[in-house]
């Protein structure tokens, strides 16, 4: 069986056989949840570097499911045909690439190349998951493709930032040097179940702050914006791109921006919780305003985000819940 997206265009292409690298991280099992969905197979690759086993397990009985534990800083070799090779694995939060600066390089660079180096081998369609942090703490609002972002090349989230920069400049070269028929995504700030509860991003901690009565703790005075994009509308959008020829860079994300601190009220309000606010030192280089200019994904993919952040912030919370309760049960 293939896959035909909605939305997709007219020069939509079937696929029988996927990779997805990082493929049990956060946004990355979702994507093998839906390429599963939609009749691909998944050979997924992962070492759980900053993942767990425990995003896939639903999916291990599944025959056409493969689990790959591979470091992708390593050559990567798959048996049999490939028609899509989705590269997402990275530390991709604060709290991990901060801890795991030199592996954080490593994937962007190594991985990024073993990845390409199985495309050009199986003359399959490359999909890079890059990011908005490509743009920094940016000059322009809101970010178009064409922007080319201002970052500290030096601070500490350089680590990241840069790797997804070179990335992205090494998947640019297998196109025009070798021929790899490549694509770049950059995703902005995805949330959704399946996050980690302390990898330290706003989502999450502010869940687990509201849901446990610790205060929420918002960097700075809160004014900063993030445009928040529910995972589900954005493995949908990575598809799409996937399916179609354009080469990219693509944002997907969520155009419509929301501060810190309203996210943190939103939060305590989903959440039912009394836990206070408090405010703490803002990191350094964090992004001022983060707000995708998406045009392009809509004119030439017909894609935007359906999910209502209200919706999606309560389906996430409740997850986060479960998820508590489940370890607390453990424990006792």
């Amino acid at each position: 069986m293939g896959i035909s997206l909605p939305g997709c265009g007219p020069d939509s292409t079937p696929f029988r056989r996927a990779i997805v690298t990082g493929g049990c991280g956060f946004v990355g099992s979702h994507l093998c949840d839906l390429l599963l969905d939609s009749g691909v197979d998944v050979v997924c690759v992962d070492n759980f570097l900053t993942s767990t086993a425990d995003n896939v397990v639903h999916r291990q009985p599944d025959d056409r499911f493969e689990l790959l534990i591979h470091d992708v800083t390593d050559p990567i070799s798959i048996p049999g045909d490939v028609d899509l090779v989705l590269h997402l694995a990275s530390p991709a939060s604060p709290q991990d690439y901060l801890r795991l600066p030199v592996e954080t390089l490593q994937v962007g660079s190594l991985g990024t190349f073993n990845a390409l180096e199985v495309a050009r081998e199986k003359q399959a369609r490359f999909v890079l998951a890059s990011t908005s942090e490509v743009y920094g703490d940016p000059l322009q609002h809101p970010q178009r493709e064409s922007y080319w972002g201002n970052v500290n090349p030096v601070g500490p989230r350089s680590v990241y930032d840069e790797a997804k920069r070179f990335a992205e400049a090494a998947t640019t070269a297998y196109r025009t040097k070798h021929g790899v028929d490549t694509a770049i995504v950059r995703i902005f700030n995805t949330f959704g179940p399946r996050m980690r509860a302390e990898d330290g991003r706003a989502v999450p901690t502010f869940i687990r702050q509201a849901l446990t009565g610790e205060p929420l703790t918002v960097t700075g005075d809160g004014s900063q914006t993030r445009s928040l994009c529910y995972v589900d509308d954005t493995v949908r959008a990575i598809l799409a791109v996937a399916a179609g020829s354009q080469p990219g860079p693509v944002n997907l994300g969520n155009p419509a921006e929301t501060t810190v601190l309203e996210l943190a009220h939103l939060v305590r309000e989903l959440s039912c919780s009394a836990a206070p606010i408090e405010f703490i030192d803002r990191p350094a280089d964090d992004p001022g305003r983060r707000r995708p200019d998406i045009a392009l994904a809509w004119e030439q993919f017909g894609w935007k985000p359906e999910t209502d952040l209200r919706k999606g912030l309560s389906t996430t919370i409740d997850w986060f819940a479960t998820q508590l309760n489940d370890t607390a049960a453990r424990e006792r």
